[in-house]
């Protein structure tokens, strides 16, 4: 377990460092936020593109894996939108909650750590958790606050939905190199290696920009935030681990996506809780809390999976 965390360590020092040069203002917030595009349209887009394009789509696509992945991630939603509820918390909040609960940052942390920790084999689950994340739950927050505002669900809710999946670089990326893959040809030496300089600068940004972003979140609604972290960091990965078992699934790739859900709380999810006005403060502690902790449980939940591989 010690190595596993020595391994991680550099992964969250960077994301330290990041926090520390915009806390102490040798790095605005400003340059943190075109970092952060930087990495989002180009860097990790070239990345994904260059690791999907030299997948077998077979490697990639799993169905029992995508059906455990869904059924675990779906159980911890309900249960945070019902706690939610319970607590007295608006609907809105409910769902925004139970979308802090079940979205972690795999395409800024999880994509470049999985991969450095668990080989290259580890990239067809990610994409898919990251695909699932994206395609599906993503899909049912702005059906859900949409239907909830409107009083129902219409044709344009649809039309954003698409726009949102076409507008998104990571999806288009994914899907455009594995439509490359899907010809059978190898990419071309100066395209390939374009994308490997491109991509090579995701990591390093990425993980700078995250730790830039949580310089500028207060720490408000603690202990709603301490439950969201629970539930994204113990519960999550825990109900993924079950629901591979039910389905049947073991080795590398079930391990690769127990180790994405255990991922911290995503940065995007406080983006969208701010363009919905809805619990931002709770989200933007629940990001901070359960990034700092991830350093101890990440590490917890590779080394179980490495024994039980």
């Amino acid at each position: 377990m010690v190595e596993i965390f020595l391994k991680i360590l550099p992964f969250f020092a960077v994301i330290g460092l990041g926090f520390l040069a915009v806390r102490r203002g040798f790095f605005s917030e400003e340059a943190t936020v075109y970092l952060t595009r930087f990495v989002f349209y180009f860097a990790l887009s070239a990345m994904l593109f260059g690791f999907s394009a030299n997948l077998d789509v077979a490697a990639i696509l799993s169905w029992p894996l995508v059906l455990a992945y869904l059924l675990g991630t779906s159980v911890v939603w309900l249960l945070v939108a019902a706690v939610a509820l319970w607590r007295g918390s608006s609907r809105e909040e409910a769902v925004f909650e139970a979308h802090t609960g079940v979205i972690g940052n795999v395409g800024f942390l999880g994509i470049p750590m999985l991969i450095l920790l668990l080989g290259p084999k580890a990239v067809g689950p990610v994409l898919l958790v990251l695909a699932v994340d994206l395609m599906v739950f993503s899909s049912i927050l702005t059906m859900a606050i949409t239907g909830l505002r409107a009083g129902r669900i219409s044709a344009r809710t649809f039309g954003i939905l698409g726009m949102g999946l076409l507008q998104n670089p990571m999806i288009v990326s994914t899907v455009l190199g594995i439509g490359w893959g899907a010809t059978g040809l190898a990419l071309p030496g100066p395209v390939n290696e374009f994308m490997s300089l491109l991509g090579a600068a995701a990591t390093p940004c990425a993980l700078f920009a995250i730790g830039g972003s949580l310089a500028g979140r207060s720490a408000e609604r603690m202990q709603v935030a301490a439950w969201l972290s629970t539930a994204k960091l113990v519960l999550h990965p825990a109900a993924v681990a079950a629901a591979c078992w039910a389905f049947g699934q073991g080795g590398h790739a079930a391990g690769v996506m127990i180790a994405a859900a255990a991922l911290p709380v995503a940065g995007n999810v406080f983006i969208l809780a701010q363009h919905y006005r809805v619990a931002p403060q709770r989200v933007s502690t629940a990001i901070l809390l359960s990034t700092a902790a991830s350093v101890v449980t990440v590490t917890a939940v590779i080394a179980l999976i490495g024994k039980g591989s």
